[in-house]
């Protein structure tokens, strides 16, 4: 546990808790995303990280850091309101836990499972409304292979905590290159 307070769901450059702009409007900011099931161990990296980084930095109005948890279509409206959206998350792959992959939406749609019901949302079920919308904006997904994400615990696995510091470096890596330079905090 941190000593200092827990920053809102979602912010924009430290003020609200709303998306900035109304969906289908002036979409000229960044919504960074993490997801996740945080009582199911890895599976809630996403979750965990944007906690972790948004407690680092501050970030300038056109950025909106969302933790987006397992909200599904509630987070529509926050998808279809941005022009960048860089969604932080698991990737259950075979593969060495604790590994980074970087991909663009549609290099991502090849790992994302077929869409289902209205009564098991997942994120691809999101997206798939957004982009009939007409509203999906430009995608990233950093995305990192969990250890541990089956069983009901609240904590993550250490090689995963362990990973914030690299991923906190893609993440500005892709904000650099959107124009955006986020400053840390003095607790940092």
């Amino acid at each position: 546990m941190s000593d200092h307070q827990e920053k809102p769901i979602s912010r924009k450059g430290g003020e609200s808790n709303s998306p900035p702009f109304p969906c289908s409007g002036n979409r000229k900011y960044v919504t960074v995303l993490g997801l996740g099931n945080i009582l199911m161990g890895d599976e809630g990296f996403g979750v965990h990280f944007i906690r972790w980084f948004s407690n680092r930095y501050d970030v300038p109005g056109n950025v909106l850091l969302v933790d987006g948890g397992t909200l599904g279509y509630v987070l529509l409206d926050t998808i279809c309101s941005c022009e960048h959206l860089i969604v932080i998350d698991v990737l259950k792959i075979d593969d060495t836990p604790g590994h980074i992959y970087r991909f663009s939406k549609e290099e991502m749609e090849i790992h994302l499972p077929p869409p289902t019901s209205a009564h098991e949302v997942k994120f691809a079920d999101v997206m798939c409304k957004a982009d009939m919308l007409g509203e999906m904006p430009e995608t990233t997904f950093l995305c990192i292979v969990p250890d541990q994400y089956k069983d009901l615990n609240p904590e993550m696995t250490s090689i995963l905590k362990e990973k914030f510091p690299v991923l906190e470096d893609f993440l500005l890596q892709e904000l650099a290159h959107l124009g955006i330079v986020p400053e840390k905090t003095a607790h940092a």
